[in-house]
């Protein structure tokens, strides 16, 4: 069994980096074989300057910046080639007629020559490629442009931490208060709070006082554990007002489980719990410095308000999730 049949498609970066290394190999040798003094790596800037110069009546001239967004390299890579091309002959810089300050390039008189003596080479190479691709059972230049596609609408890494949160998510567990949860519920707030602000009197009388604040009057507070590890807290408040019914606070989740979506499975849980109550909104004050947990809140449905009394100095939105049948399927 070969690496690749044993590793399976984790390896592709490999696998392609391979193949490239593979191609590049046959490219030095056909470049050597039609006597071009060209590496393969310098193709897609030559490219550009003997198409450029084939097309305009005058002698083109580009950028670095310019060919570098025409061939989706970066800057430093092209300045690269660029030196190396130099070095060789084939292009030169000149500095730019309506700014001084900046260099352009173009072909030399020997670059134009070989842009004429590789027309041949592109010709045959064009067939050869074409011919394998005809060959194939699936076209690998389509496969590349639908790949290159995907990989732009959301890249490697953003797929790779997806799979990540959910892998880790499937390892936290909500469970509901127990004393024995008293002091990491405040610890943990204490410490959110103290963060970015400063521990209000309000903040005080629910973090000292949870059951007689929370508990007792018909709320709740929910902790999430992480392999059996308390890792994030959320209360869902009774809160005395004809407009809303419960307020979601005192959301606090631990450095060290960040991205493992602990905050979007505390808040769901405290939305359903809600939902069981009977609840016909839930409420939430916020600062919108936490642009994580602003973002969170929106995900989870919560829409801006304005106007209502707050007894907190650091609030400055207001939020509030109107609950209906569908909530509960948030998932």
């Amino acid at each position: 069994m070969s690496f690749f049949d044993k590793v399976g498609v984790m390896a592709i970066g490999t696998r392609l980096r391979m193949l490239s290394e593979k191609m590049n190999e046959d490219a030095s040798k056909i470049y050597e074989m039609y006597g071009v003094g060209l590496k393969p790596k310098w193709f897609p800037v030559f490219y550009v300057l003997s198409q450029e110069e084939e097309e305009e009546e005058e002698e083109e001239e580009k950028s670095i910046t310019q060919i570098a967004q025409e061939i989706g390299h970066s800057h430093p890579s092209v300045s690269k080639i660029v030196r190396e091309m130099l070095k060789s002959g084939i292009v030169l810089e000149k500095k730019d007629k309506n700014d001084r300050r900046k260099n352009n390039i173009q072909l030399t008189a020997k670059g134009k020559e070989m842009a004429i003596q590789i027309r041949e080479q592109y010709m045959d190479v064009k067939t050869a490629v074409e011919e394998t691709l005809s060959q194939s059972t699936h076209n690998m230049w389509q496969a590349i442009e639908e790949f290159e596609f995907l990989l732009d609408q959301n890249s490697m890494l953003q797929r790779v931490k997806e799979q990540k949160k959910i892998r880790e998510n499937k390892k936290v567990k909500i469970i509901s208060y127990q004393e024995k949860y008293r002091k990491f519920f405040r610890d943990i707030n204490i410490a959110w709070i103290t963060t970015y602000f400063k521990v209000e009197d309000t903040d005080l009388k629910a973090l000292d006082n949870p059951e007689e604040y929370i508990l007792n009057k018909g709320g709740s507070i929910v902790i999430a554990l992480y392999e059996n590890e308390p890792v994030g807290v959320c209360a869902l408040i009774k809160m005395d007002d004809p407009k809303y019914d419960y307020e979601l606070a005192k959301m606090a989740v631990s450095p060290k489980a960040k991205g493992k979506g602990i905050g979007w499975s505390l808040g769901k849980a405290v939305i359903q719990q809600a939902q069981s109550y009977g609840a016909q909104n839930v409420y939430l004050e916020s600062n919108t410095i936490l642009k994580p947990a602003i973002n969170l809140y929106h995900k989870l449905g919560f829409k801006k308000i304005a106007g209502h009394p707050t007894p907190y100095e650091r609030c400055n939105i207001q939020m509030v999730l109107t609950l209906d049948e569908d909530v509960i399927k948030i998932n």
